[in-house]
């Protein structure tokens, strides 16, 4: 009787420490934490979805799609998934690799002759796998500015002929830089080697076979957007309402527009290595492929016990013991996260219509730690705070410039010779920019990106200031020209002046040339 008495003991002991370190969230208490997180981080508008072996456990949304308006958002809401598109294009390519179409080494030269990196080596040997690991030798967002901030002039043609005036920072397969562009080159060999678009691959190979019927390959394919969020932006304690910050050429690299209902479907998939239906008896791809996206490429941190790498189109790193798959996804006003814990069967996905990464972290990271048997830590209150410090940081350096300009003002005599400054500047692979007088001032026009324009105001030496008209945009930027031996400018630079400016705003990268007038 002793022993009997005491294996119940145990038992109900051992169901008190289950209950007490495994505290999976309710999902009135995903209400709750979601509903918080919306005030704290003043989002409008988010989605959350949890699977779990095989179900969706949590689909709901919260708050309203825009503030022009105050319909709801719902599990059928529409957000941009942004660069959570990446998985799509890894696993688009690994499909062509199952039907032998193409192999992981296959140099990209011989697919899109006219594709050329700075070095001629670089060129000779990158292949389709160097197009999906961050290892290119470029630097952190290197030409976005030909995709964004918003529908740019530049067409696919120019911007894989423009990649052979990117200067790399980093030696050919050493080092991490995330880019965007050669996930757009990605989606072009999609398109040559399958003989049909991109877009129409995306939509008939993967989100018709999974039966995301609401899933368009970008917002202009979307066949109904009646139930659609607006992105947001923060700007001096409010929110801006902004339009679409990716042209079509960028679909590739962060084009997908879904909801966490068909979203769910792929994240299935990928927790079953592939396979989909009733009863997982239809395959996307092989156990190989599925092998090599969740393999680590790159690596990107390294330390004792954990890690942090990049696989194929999904970041991979060590959670709490766990080896976690997920990728994160930004355009303006809009950001998003999919985290995949496959040892647990565990999808978490969630989709915003403000920029804050913050918001996501916190909704996510509170999720997994139910299931990790992590003591509750107050995850809004953690990344809040460091929002706050960042945001105060960044604040304190704007506000220092701007105070710095209007001491300037004060003194007149400190001023420019603002016809010295005017002309037509030209990047290798920004291409044109307009520096116009308007009256007293000066002007900034970007030929090829409509939305970089803006008054210039004079600093101090050869120092100005751009402050676009878009305020949505907060990358407001120095503008430091060089001066012939005339006192003419004949080229200048550009340098955000936050530090907290996206890093797809690569000012840093441009190197602008006064054009020569004809004669």
């Amino acid at each position: 009787m002793t022993s009997i008495k005491n294996l119940i003991i145990a038992f109900i002991l051992m169901l008190c420490a289950i209950n007490i370190n495994a505290q999976i969230l309710s999902s009135q208490q995903i209400d709750s934490l979601t509903e918080k997180t919306l005030s704290t981080f003043n989002v409008p508008g988010i989605a959350v979805a949890v699977i779990k072996d095989g179900k969706i456990i949590h689909a709901k949304g919260y708050g309203i799609r825009s503030i022009k308006g105050n319909q709801k958002v719902d599990e059928n809401t529409l957000f941009g998934v942004a660069s959570n598109t990446k998985a799509f294009t890894a696993a688009a390519l690994g499909m062509l690799v199952d039907a032998n179409k193409l192999t992981w080494d296959t140099k990209v030269v011989k697919i899109i002759p006219d594709f050329k990196m700075y070095d001629a080596y670089v060129t000779r040997e990158f292949t389709v796998h160097d197009l999906l690991t961050h290892r290119s030798g470029l630097g952190l967002g290197a030409g976005d500015l030909m995709i964004w901030p918003d529908s740019s002039l530049v067409t696919k043609t120019q911007l894989i002929h423009n990649l052979r005036y990117l200067k790399p920072v980093s030696s050919f397969r050493t080092k991490f830089d995330y880019d965007n562009l050669l996930y757009i080159v990605a989606g072009e060999v999609v398109t040559r080697i399958s003989g049909i678009s991109y877009e129409d691959f995306i939509e008939s190979k993967i989100i018709k076979p999974l039966g995301m019927s609401q899933t368009a390959a970008s917002w202009y394919r979307l066949k109904n957007r009646t139930n659609i969020i607006d992105g947001h932006a923060p700007y001096q304690g409010k929110l801006l309402p902004v339009g679409l910050s990716f042209g079509e050429i960028a679909n590739a690299a962060g084009g997908i527009y879904s909801n966490i209902t068909d979203m769910s479907k792929w994240v299935m998939a990928m927790l079953n290595g592939g396979k989909y239906g009733d009863n997982l008896d239809k395959t996307l791809f092989s156990k190989a492929v599925h092998q090599q996206l969740w393999s680590p490429q790159t690596i990107i941190e390294s330390e004792p016990q954990k890690f942090s790498a990049y696989g194929l189109g999904w970041f991979l790193n060590d959670a709490n013991g766990y080896f976690q798959v997920s990728h994160t996804g930004g355009l303006s006003g809009i950001v998003t996260q999919v985290s995949l814990v496959p040892k647990l069967n565990l999808g978490i996905i969630v989709l915003t219509n403000q920029q804050s990464g913050a918001a996501f972290s916190a909704i996510t990271n509170t999720i997994k730690d139910g299931y990790f048997g992590v003591k509750q830590k107050d995850r809004i209150k953690i990344y809040n705070d460091n929002r706050l410090a960042n945001e105060k940081e960044a604040d304190s350096i704007v506000a220092k410039t701007w105070a710095n300009i209007e001491e300037v003002k004060k003194l007149k005599s400190a001023t420019a010779n603002l016809k010295n400054y005017v002309g037509t500047f030209t990047d290798s692979w920004f291409g044109q920019v307009s520096i116009s007088q308007q009256n007293e001032q000066l002007f900034f026009a970007a030929h090829n990106s409509p939305k970089l324009k803006g008054p210039i105001t004079f600093y101090k030496n050869n120092t100005f200031i751009v402050k676009w008209m878009d305020r949505s945009l907060d990358a407001d930027a120095f503008i430091k020209f060089e001066l012939d031996k005339n006192g003419n400018a004949k080229g200048f630079k550009l340098e955000a002046i936050s530090p907290l400016t996206d890093f797809s705003f690569d000012f840093q990268d441009l190197d602008f040339k006064k054009l020569s007038k004809l004669k």
